[in-house]
């Protein structure tokens, strides 16, 4: 009888102990952060876009950081930290670039379906 209780008293505390761990990884994989990224294309077609160095130049001289600017296709990415500092890029860059240009939030595509689709696709081909 004491023996048990013993042990459905230490299953109780590793079940809750389990829970907690669990509830802390769920907060701190909802509290980070995510970058943003702007992506700026031309209205019409056939027109270029702004190269990478005077898009730097308005936003330094703005103090704002971004992590990377990088040409795609006839689009110009440029990600952020934070979606604060994406917010006063699109403002800066709307005030500093000519008209004819569209400055857009991108979405943003999660990588969860892509790797549980090839993780389906493994588990098909071993069974």
């Amino acid at each position: 009888m004491a023996f048990t209780r013993a042990l459905s008293r230490r299953l109780t505390l590793m079940l809750s102990a389990g829970a907690l761990l669990a509830a802390m990884l769920l907060c701190w994989a909802a509290l980070q952060k995510h970058e943003t990224t702007l992506e700026i294309r031309a209205v019409s077609q056939g027109a270029t876009i702004p190269d990478g160095f005077s898009v730097w130049h308005h936003l330094d001289a703005n103090g704002i950081r971004f992590k990377s600017i990088t040409p795609q296709d006839d689009i110009l990415l440029i990600k952020f930290d934070t979606s604060d500092q994406s917010e006063a890029a699109r403002k800066v860059l709307y005030r500093s670039l000519p008209r004819g240009f569209v400055i857009a939030q991108q979405e943003e595509k999660s990588l969860t379906p892509a790797w549980l689709t090839r993780l389906r696709h493994d588990i098909q081909r071993l069974g």
